[in-house]
């Protein structure tokens, strides 16, 4: 048997990045705030990223999406990617110096009115926004503007990394809903009772609809339009872009997305992202797998959705 069709190497596989990255954490965490999320954004970049090939993910990603960029520029985000990613993660394990900077961000947009006023009726908010600059700061943020934000999120891989970045990232706001039927029953008596909720929508979605981003198609969840539309939520893109000096942000809450048909108001998501991704090309999340399953047999399946639902065919 080889070690891929072996469950025990995976597991230990995974028990070494576990071991690996709590190490860093652990040791970039004795220093002062303000130098331990540069130093595991450093480490992140220099030592993590080229052992775990997330430097050559992004530079095919970038291939894939941007082949218009020069070498020098390719080169450069081959390092300030996985430097955010760093950043973000220690600011996660340093919840309490991280919030109480973050709490602090201006948060501006025109889409505070629609938010304020959905939630003085005391409808449901959606925030949906993505893997850029920092979400976990526009989630502290818009809790200290009175928006107590639920998250949908999908659990790490990684069994042993999983339980303590889920507690890491639970110390930053509740409540958490888990991807999964009990995580979804718990979000919609959430969104039912007027709550508040933010989803990242730009992961690779199996059974979602090949959507273009960058130009090329990506499998992209309807689900969070979906909702918008069954509980008459506003969808709020809000976006947490990091400042130059890489500890502090600005929150920009953009105006709700029209409520319509779920793949048209999806279509709009996936533009506003690619936006602000266009802007801030260092701070997106260019290690995921994005365009994996954008075409072939996930793409084929993901159009058939758009047929059936132009029909008036149920969707699956």
């Amino acid at each position: 048997m080889s070690d891929k069709e072996d469950p025990e190497s995976g597991r230990f596989g995974e028990y070494l990045v576990n071991a690996g990255l709590r190490g860093l954490i652990g040791i970039a965490g004795l220093l002062p705030y303000k130098w331990r999320v540069p130093a595991l954004g450093w480490m992140t970049a220099r030592i993590v990223a080229p052992l775990a090939g997330y430097t050559t993910r992004v530079r095919d990603n970038l291939a894939f999406a941007r082949p218009d960029l020069s070498r020098r520029e390719v080169r450069r985000l081959m390092r300030i990617v996985p430097d955010n990613a760093g950043r973000n993660m220690m600011e996660m394990y340093s919840a309490a110096d991280f919030s109480e900077r973050a709490r602090h961000s201006p948060v501006s947009g025109p889409g505070m009115g629609a938010i304020t006023q959905a939630r003085a009726e005391g409808r449901p908010v959606i925030f949906v926004t993505g893997h850029l600059g920092s979400f976990n700061a526009a989630r502290v943020a818009m809790v200290q503007q009175g928006f107590e934000m639920g998250v949908f999120y999908r659990p790490m891989k990684n069994r042993y990394f999983n339980p303590h970045y889920t507690e890491a990232m639970g110390s930053l706001s509740q409540p958490m809903f888990e991807q999964g039927r009990r995580g979804m029953i718990q979000m919609t008596r959430h969104l039912r009772a007027g709550g508040v909720l933010a989803i990242l929508n730009d992961l690779n979605a199996h059974g979602g609809v090949p959507l273009d981003f960058f130009d090329k198609p990506a499998l992209t969840s309807l689900v969070t339009a979906e909702l918008a539309l069954k509980f008459d939520a506003p969808l709020v893109p809000v976006w947490g872009i990091r400042r130059e000096n890489g500890l502090d942000f600005d929150i920009l809450v953009e105006e709700p997305i029209p409520h319509g048909d779920p793949v048209e108001m999806t279509r709009e998501f996936n533009a506003r992202l690619e936006a602000q991704v266009r802007q801030h090309m260092g701070q997106w999340f260019w290690i995921h797998r994005r365009w994996k399953d954008g075409t072939g047999e996930m793409a084929d399946l993901g159009a058939a959705r758009i047929a059936a639902q132009a029909d008036g065919t149920p969707l699956p």
